[in-house]
């Protein structure tokens, strides 16, 4: 191969990376990305170990839904209110740069309190039924025997939250959701940083939704084995949520 054809040949190659590189950016920031579940704060509907694919479109776009969340606007493109109940991945408003996923509770204007441990909207309480399904869950590298609740929202959407069975949080200040804000909650409630705690998560600003969780494509159950141990993996892979949706 001549000196001319090489080079012909080195730049065809760097034009097909290029596209795909560009084709890979565009999917990821448009549609959909993986992202991976690290902490127990939203156990049980979420595990350690989870691999989940979040839709960037359903809320539109902000700077937040590219790479490194480029300046280059205040406001938000084809923007669609997301809804109570939603599992939501958004940048901690703390730093803007953090990945965080919890459960939509408070929209915009509503007024969010715990009453004896239940969870009051707008002075309503919502329904809830406890159920014995699950009997601990993880936090951190320790576990907590729960109780265990099928919580229904105002808009009728139904999810499964649990609470530290030797303790909970009973009782709350009321939170008044400012508009463009949104008020989070983990479903493991007292292993998870939200919006409870003002001086960590907070209010989350509109700008900084990333998506919405829809489906788990893999799951490893760290605790067992490494997913670096390959060889291992008939005993830590969970095939009973391999592409389960999430709700």
């Amino acid at each position: 191969m001549n000196k001319k054809k090489l080079i012909n040949s080195i730049i065809d190659n760097l034009k097909t990376i290029l596209i795909a590189l560009i084709i890979a950016i565009g999917i990821r920031s448009l549609f959909f990305q993986p992202f991976y579940i690290p902490s127990s704060s939203m156990e049980p509907t979420l595990l350690i170990g989870d691999r989940i694919f979040v839709s960037k479109y359903v809320y539109g776009y902000s700077k937040h839904s590219f790479p490194f969340s480029p300046n280059i606007t205040n406001n938000r493109l084809l923007y669609k209110k997301p809804k109570q109940g939603d599992l939501v991945v958004f940048k901690t408003p703390v730093d803007n740069r953090t990945d965080y996923i919890k459960r939509l509770i408070g929209l915009p204007g509503d007024e969010i309190q715990f009453i004896n441990g239940t969870i009051y909207i707008n002075k309503k309480k919502i329904n809830r039924t406890k159920i014995n399904t699950i009997k601990d869950v993880r936090c951190g590298k320790s576990a907590f025997e729960v109780e265990t609740y099928e919580e229904q929202l105002p808009n009728g959407r139904k999810y499964i939250a649990v609470y530290n069975k030797a303790g909970t949080l009973q009782n709350t200040k009321i939170f008044k959701v400012p508009d463009n804000h949104f008020f989070l909650l983990g479903d493991n409630r007292d292993c998870s940083s939200d919006s409870r705690y003002l001086d960590n998560v907070g209010y989350v600003n509109f700008l900084n939704l990333v998506g919405e969780a829809k489906i788990i494509f893999f799951s490893n159950d760290t605790k067992k084995s490494s997913l670096l141990k390959f060889w291992n993996l008939g005993n830590s892979f969970r095939i009973e949520r391999l592409f389960k949706s999430v709700k």
